[in-house]
């Protein structure tokens, strides 16, 4: 078996509308498909990285939080890559959305900054 890259990420969202909107609006991914699956009362939402990869977006009725930002257990953050971080954080800015200071990374010495999905769900961008 030889892993290729990671095809998408599921993302459960308290408010779908809000994060749909966040994530197309705010962070430009495309929508490829959605769907309201009446059996679950939930909506799947499939989204498109420029590299192939896709996130799913989907809503439960009342899911439980997350633990705690950003050390809990499982999944830690979402990281995408960019060609200038703060270019980026500027033109999340111009959009409402907060980001953290820029910090660099002391084993690649790469830039990267944090800001958070509607959830408060940690999402980075690592400068290329």
């Amino acid at each position: 078996m030889e892993l290729q890259r990671i095809h998408h990420v599921a993302i459960i969202a308290s408010d779908y509308e809000k994060s749909k909107a966040f994530y197309v609006e705010i962070l430009g991914l495309k929508v490829i498909a959605e769907h309201y699956r009446a059996e679950r009362d939930s909506y799947k939402l499939d989204l498109a990285l420029p590299d192939g990869g896709q996130i799913e977006l989907f809503s439960f009725p009342s899911p439980p939080p997350r633990p705690s930002r950003p050390e809990a257990a499982g999944l830690r953050h979402l990281a995408f890559l960019v060609s200038d971080v703060g270019e980026a954080l500027a033109e999340l800015a111009s959009r409402g959305v907060v980001g953290e200071e820029i910090r660099v990374d002391e084993y690649t010495g790469k830039r990267f900054s944090f800001f958070a999905d509607p959830d408060g769900l940690p999402l980075e961008l690592y400068e290329a």
